[in-house]
């Protein structure tokens, strides 16, 4: 499939062809068959194209002869028929096997990045751009499929096409053959001459359609702050200006990309009519060169059409290995490890947990955590407070195993979570975090999600104990209510679902993230009512900025600098007057 001088721009280059190549080949093995016999139908079918004209010359020489034999050219007739019916039905064959391969490695893909996206750790998805998993899973695998089910049989196409027509064309006349060729490289040189200077201005539309997306998102989003400081003007102004540059290099870039064509379509023409006027003159001294010429200009349009195809292909795949490269970038990333002969399982949960010189750091040069030592005893609630970046939730994510320790040991009722399977230990807790998650779909399926055998009346139970129930029946249709981005529902009422939700999975254990930190005062009191609801007899973690919410806590541990530097029940820290007071005074 040709591209567009615009398109081309986006075509990005592997940085190692031949492993990625060689990768890419051995990944299409188990459809290596069925790929080889929808080319060798692309193959037949344009074999068989090329032969049709051949044909037509020997009509038109029967044609030329005194009588005309009809038989003959009815037999003729007939084959060239047959000969057109069986490229056709080779070509539909090669279509539908490489669309049939095509959509099962595109699945099979998407399957094998969505198992993968599951079992990789946690630090790899921190440290990568969500677009850009995104763009692997889908921009990467569309190119890989559109390459496989059109380009790659269009390329065998084409190069057939190329070099079975020179063939031909040099089996009529190498005369007329070496003008059609000649012409082929000044046509290549004005084509790429062309090419190159829209580049420039295509890459220039580019980034200057960059920056005005980013001017306008940012505009938008800060339009109250403009507002308030009257910098509307300067605003338009730095829009106009970005505007005009995308003006200029759009329309130069245009320019030049819509010559493209005329200039093929001139050398092509040129062609054309260099071979009537030369073939012409022949046939002046020999009438029975007309039929050579007129299937030698048939030969010659089909080398014309498909020669700009061919200069495509090494740029498609190009293309190609580079989005496999990227697919096989991310399979080969290191995944978290296997632990299928851990069998080790945990009944009857106390709730007992065990810090023991717990260590970490997310990279080796940066320790976040430092030898951290700490006994919490069974239904405990534990408030973990300290400045932004002390480590309070790191130390969550190592409890969770979100992350892997460097050192030291957590246990849960004197086991250690890492003789245990990391969905066991996931199991064990619920958690209620700061940003709410909720996907698209009715009411009940977000409150149970993750609780596949959870009855109605399960649903309904929690969120009446939560405080939501009224509010989910004032809703069109109740619990089965469809939420989506524009559902009508508060900050504080969609942390109401998610505390239900956390209710509902009835975890032994509790985990609260800043879960009342972008709620108004009111609605705070309702959460604060529904989380001691959730609470109580379970040991529970609440990392909170707002140490009102953690007054009552059974155990507060004060962080600074990835160390527990204090630890007690409120009134203990405050007759302390050391950091927890600190922090609590410049609250109150």
């Amino acid at each position: 499939m040709s591209k567009s001088p615009k398109n081309e721009k986006m075509a990005y280059k592997p940085k190692n062809f031949k492993k990625s190549f060689a990768k890419l080949l051995k990944s299409l093995k188990k459809n290596l068959l069925t790929i080889i016999i929808g080319l060798l139908c692309a193959g037949v079918s344009t074999t068989l194209a090329i032969i049709g004209p051949d044909q037509l010359k020997k009509i038109g020489t029967i044609l030329l002869n005194k009588p005309v034999e009809l038989s003959e050219v009815s037999k003729i007739a007939i084959g060239l028929l047959i000969i057109y019916l069986s490229s056709f039905m080779f070509s539909f064959l090669q279509g539908f096997l490489m669309s049939g391969v095509t959509a099962k490695i595109s699945k099979n893909f998407r399957s094998d990045l969505s198992k993968k996206i599951n079992n990789l750790p946690l630090k790899y998805l921190d440290n990568t751009q969500y677009g850009d998993v995104l763009s692997r899973v889908t921009n990467d695998v569309d190119i890989l499929s559109d390459t496989l089910n059109s380009s790659l049989s269009s390329s065998v196409t084409s190069i057939a096409t190329v070099i079975g027509s020179i063939i031909m064309m040099f089996s009529y006349s190498w005369q007329l053959t070496l003008i059609a060729i000649a012409i082929l490289p000044i046509s290549v040189v004005v084509i790429s001459l062309t090419f190159n200077a829209s580049q420039k201005y295509f890459k220039m539309q580019q980034d200057e359609l960059g920056d005005i997306n980013g001017h306008i998102e940012e505009i938008y989003a800060g339009h109250n702050v403009i507002t308030i400081y009257n910098g509307q003007n300067e605003a338009l102004e730095k829009f106009d200006g970005i505007n005009k540059k995308l003006f200029k290099s759009s329309y130069k870039g245009n320019i030049l990309s819509g010559l493209m064509h005329p200039i093929m379509n001139f050398f092509g023409n040129l062609g054309y009519a260099l071979i009537l006027i030369i073939g012409g003159i022949y046939s002046i001294n020999d009438i029975s060169f007309i039929p050579v010429v007129i299937a030698f200009v048939i030969y010659y349009r089909m080398f014309n059409n498909e020669v700009s195809q061919v200069a495509n292909i090494f740029s498609t795949l190009q293309t190609t290995v580079a989005a496999s490269e990227r697919i096989f970038e991310f399979l080969d990333a290191e995944e978290q490890e296997d632990e299928k002969n851990k069998t080790t399982k945990l009944t009857n949960i106390k709730g007992d947990i065990e810090f023991r010189n717990v260590n970490f750091g997310y990279t080796h040069d940066k320790q976040i955590l430092f030898d951290l030592n700490v006994k919490i005893k069974a239904g405990q609630k534990v408030a973990i407070v300290g400045t932004t970046g002390a480590g309070k939730t790191t130390l969550v994510n190592l409890l969770m195993r979100f992350y892997e320790m460097n050192s030291g040991d957590i246990l849960i009722d004197g086991v250690s979570i890492k003789d245990l399977r990391r969905e066991n230990v996931r199991k064990l807790f619920g958690m209620v975090l700061q940003d709410t998650w909720l996907f698209e779909g009715t009411i009940k399926e977000n409150i149970a999600y993750g609780n596949n055998k959870a009855l109605s009346e399960d649903v309904i139970n929690v969120c009446k104990q939560a405080g939501i129930h009224h509010l989910i029946l004032s809703q069109p249709n109740g619990y089965d209510h469809v939420l989506t981005e524009e559902s009508n529902f508060s900050a504080g009422e969609k942390q109401l679902l998610t505390i239900a939700r956390a209710m509902l999975h009835n975890a032994p254990m509790l985990i609260l993230d800043e879960a009342t930190s972008s709620v108004d005062t009111r609605t705070e009191v309702l959460i604060q009512q529904a989380m001691d609801k959730l609470l109580k007899n379970r040991t529970s973690f609440i990392i909170a900025h707002r140490l009102s919410t953690i007054i009552n806590a059974d155990i507060i541990l004060v962080m600074q600098q990835g160390r527990i530097v204090e630890s007690g029940k409120h009134e203990e820290l405050l007759k302390l007057n050391g950091v927890y007071a600190s922090l609590y005074n410049s609250q109150f």
